[in-house]
């Protein structure tokens, strides 16, 4: 408990004391003794729910919780019923104090399971090991980071062997091997070797920031159930207000119209209760805790989701869409073979290594690893880049022109199709067909698997898009079973093939992708969903929903989390309303008293407020 939660607790159990001994000693409770006696322990409580009334009225909010609890226990107070009033205010508070602890809880659970932000870094000065702010540390300064130590800032390993533990990050308790040239991101824990890192970031700009900053504004993207709930407190706290007042006012007077006893007291006792029966708190405090709930519950499996609005959202998905490479398959390729060459293996590959050196592509990447040799730049003229085609450039002054089929077919040079199953990258020089290039990208060993579960869980349809040849993309999507796919996608055509899903779709869609090429489509979809892109700011800029390691099951367990968080919303305003409204009937017609008031304001909260807490751990 912190100080304040403590100071509440010492005012309930003095005010509890006090009660207790009155009762004991057998005062009176319509003697001036006990509305004297009685005051202390009510004032004790309540002082600070009266100060807030009393402001509310001051800045024109007059309809809230405290304005009802103060009307209503002041009111019990003028009709003698001294420890009514008293009770009904000490119940308000341990309520409070109960809500209090457990959204504190909460959070402090997120909290711990999300304290990746490192406290310092180490450089190294005059031989000697030093504690700097992460924040004062240039892009490219060499940092060490020693055993148990938190990696501060991304960056490149330039000496060492260690093993990571990446779980604040994506959930996942597997250590990750790391060695000389590898990438590795902020917030994950050397386990075992001391590491040389030279940064490839600022502080700011690192993974672990941008993280941090993304679950710490989480809470301000309101669904619309929290919409709702505003509206409705907004309308509904008025309402009964003079829904109190004519309680009170109109059934004496048509008694007095009919020549009967007007029973004031009685109708002013209803009408007090009836106040303290509509206190919104169970609505106004569960639904946003079950959503914070709901966002942490994922945090705490690797996935972080931007808003509750993505929540909701997220839990109607009917359709998820998947981009191929780097999503449902691993993303590292690799050379195979060279088909249809006239010149010897080396010299094309030399030649596509060479055009594509400036490309970020992966298969651009396989292709100058397969080459495997330094590139001197200077032979290097104008490079040309057709988008989704390939590249044109000049090499010694020859034109290579090295991309797809559409390529080919753009430049009019008549090339050879492949019969093997892969990735096909066409090379032509000067005009003439050299032979294709045959690339492999393998599929995730779980891709089967999370389209299966996706299935089960209810989402109605699978589509593949992808920028491959057909050919390959009808083989992937046979071995995963996905339901539809559409290759030889060009980027904009991926934003017009999502437009049309959109349009036909029976619920929201979901697009996955690697966040960096797919970002118009990740933006373009219901819900983006980034996959493995923990150092990628594309991926964290255009997706919804970001997930910390590229495993496909976590797809299935978000939009299971997000149903399981939604459902509890609902439970908690059905709950939550359909009580309130009984409870504000029988109150009208005297059935119950305050007792039962108190309890159905302060009961109805606790229990809403324990079943809100359920979804911190709906992903376990």
């Amino acid at each position: 408990m912190n100080k304040k939660q403590k100071r509440n607790l010492y005012r309930i159990i003095a005010a509890i004391v006090l009660v207790a001994v009155y009762r004991i000693a057998g005062l009176k409770e319509d003697s001036l003794a006990a509305a004297i006696l009685y005051l202390i322990p009510y004032l004790i409580v309540g002082y600070d729910v009266l100060i807030k009334a009393v402001k509310g009225i001051k800045n024109h909010q007059v309809f809230d919780e405290n304005f009802l609890m103060a009307v209503a226990t002041i009111g019990a107070y003028l009709l003698r019923n001294y420890l009514e009033a008293t009770a009904v205010m000490l119940f308000y508070q341990i309520g409070e104090l109960f809500q209090s602890y457990a959204v504190g809880k909460s959070r402090k659970s997120i909290s711990e399971l999300m304290d990746i932000r490192p406290d310092y870094a180490n450089v190294e000065i005059d031989g000697q090991l030093q504690q700097v702010d992460p924040y004062d540390l240039a892009v490219g300064r060499l940092i060490v980071v020693q055993p148990g130590e938190k990696i501060p800032i991304d960056g490149i390993v330039e000496q060492g062997v260690s093993s990571l533990n990446t779980a604040a990050l994506t959930g996942e308790s597997k250590p990750r091997d790391v060695k000389e040239g590898d990438e590795v991101i902020s917030g994950c824990i050397n386990n075992e070797g001391l590491l040389r890192i030279r940064t490839t970031r600022l502080f700011e700009d690192s993974t672990v920031s941008k993280i941090l900053d993304l679950v710490e504004n989480a809470s301000s993207a309101k669904s619309r159930s929290e919409d709702f709930i505003s509206k409705f407190a907004h309308y509904y706290t008025p309402a009964v207000c003079y829904s109190a007042l004519a309680l009170m006012i109109l059934p004496p007077l048509v008694s007095l119209l009919l020549g009967r006893d007007p029973a004031w007291t009685t109708w002013i006792y209803r009408a007090l209760s009836f106040l303290v029966i509509s206190c919104p708190c169970a609505l106004v405090i569960s639904i946003p805790l079950s959503f914070f709930a709901g966002l942490g519950g994922a945090s705490r499996q690797g996935i972080l989701i931007k808003g509750s609005n993505y929540l909701e959202t997220l839990a109607k998905v009917n359709c998820v869409v998947f981009d191929k490479t780097g999503t449902i398959t691993k993303g590292v390729f690799e050379v195979v073979d060279v088909h249809h060459n006239p010149l010897p293996k080396e010299k094309i590959l030399e030649y596509a290594a060479y055009a594509e050196n400036y490309s970020l592509h992966p298969i651009a990447k396989s292709i100058r690893q397969a080459y495997g040799q330094d590139i001197d730049e200077k032979r290097i003229g104008e490079v040309k880049e057709f988008s989704g085609h390939g590249v044109v450039a000049r090499v010694d002054d020859k034109e290579v022109a090295v991309g797809n089929s559409l390529l080919m077919e753009q430049l009019k040079v008549k090339y050879q199709p492949c019969h093997e199953t892969g990735t096909i990258i066409h090379v032509a020089v000067d005009g003439q067909y050299c032979g294709h290039l045959l690339i492999a990208d393998m599929i995730k060993e779980n891709a089967r698997e999370a389209i299966d579960q996706l299935h089960k869980i209810g989402v109605a349809n699978t589509v593949m898009l992808t920028g491959d040849d057909l050919k390959v993309a009808r083989e992937v999507a046979d071995k995963i079973q996905i339901r539809e796919y559409m290759g030889n996608l060009l980027p904009q055509q991926k934003v017009k093939e999502i437009e049309s899903i959109l349009e036909t779709a029976s619920g929201k869609v979901a697009f996955v992708g690697d966040g960096i090429n797919d970002a118009p489509v990740l933006v373009r979809a219901d819900v983006g969903i980034a996959m493995g892109a923990m150092g990628s700011d594309a991926a964290i800029e255009a997706a919804d929903v970001v997930l910390m390691d590229d495993n496909l099951l976590k797809i299935a367990k978000s939009v299971k989390i997000s149903k399981t968080c939604m459902r509890i919303v609902y439970e908690n305003i059905g709950f939550a309303i359909g009580v309130k409204l009984l409870c504000l009937i029988m109150g009208a017609l005297g059935i119950t008293n305050m007792w039962a008031a108190i309890f159905a304001d302060v009961g109805v909260m606790v229990i809403a407020v324990l079943n809100a807490i359920r979804a911190l751990f709906t992903g376990d």
